[in-house]
């Protein structure tokens, strides 16, 4: 099993993620920004780690990754100002990627969305323009890196429950996804690092079980 530093330990997905990884073995640890989310993210059996991931350096965040096998980003800025989405969903996001090198950190596991990209779309004047910019950039990053990478593209998030089942591929449009789907798409992902590494999965709900998406079979 592996050892996995989940970053945005207190977001939705994360909260869904982390006790389905440790249902599995995994030994994980969830870092969060505000102390109060300390008892919120040990509920899920994780260990939390409280460190300010958009004012930390890198040689900080190598610290805190050393150990890990895995790194789980699924931070945010959640919508804020421009400058703090080019802060954490950009700058940060990509410190934490030179700290994993750092820390001998092999795997990078990255929660963007679908349609990221530098042909993103996004007009200017648009309030996601900051966003779309941000994970453009951390997405490029990370595929010029030496880390066994895989980027994962949700659609829009829903609350519904997990089906288990998702659909992505040539030709599939950006559609609706269940922050539980994502996070079970996070478990499989963890587990198969053998089919997933240097890979891109943008997906929504769907008809094809999970693993069938993450793990083909021939």
């Amino acid at each position: 099993m592996s050892r996995i530093t989940l970053i945005g330990g207190h977001g939705k997905v994360a909260l869904l993620a982390a006790p389905l990884l440790v249902a599995d073995g995994h030994e994980v640890t969830s870092v969060v920004r505000n102390p109060d989310h300390v008892a919120d993210v040990e509920a899920t059996g994780a260990t939390a780690l409280v460190l300010d991931i958009e004012h930390a350096a890198t040689a900080e965040i190598a610290e805190a990754l050393r150990g890990s096998d895995v790194v789980v980003w699924s931070a945010g800025a959640g919508g804020g100002s421009p400058e703090r989405t080019y802060a954490v969903d950009r700058d940060a996001a990509i410190r934490s990627m030179e700290a994993a090198s750092e820390a001998g950190v092999e795997r990078y596991v990255m929660v963007s969305y679908f349609g990221a990209g530098p042909d993103h779309g996004v007009a200017p004047d648009n309030g996601f323009y900051a966003y779309a910019e941000a994970k453009a950039a951390a997405d490029e990053h990370l595929q010029g890196t030496d880390l066994a990478w895989t980027i994962l593209r949700p659609s829009a998030l829903t609350l519904e429950d997990a089906t288990g089942h998702i659909e992505t591929g040539e030709g599939v449009a950006a559609g609706s996804v269940s922050r539980d789907n994502v996070a079970h798409v996070i478990r499989s992902v963890v587990g198969h690092p053998e089919t997933t590494a240097r890979r891109i999965i943008a997906f929504n709900d769907g008809l094809t079980p999970i693993e069938d998406v993450i793990h083909p079979r021939d």
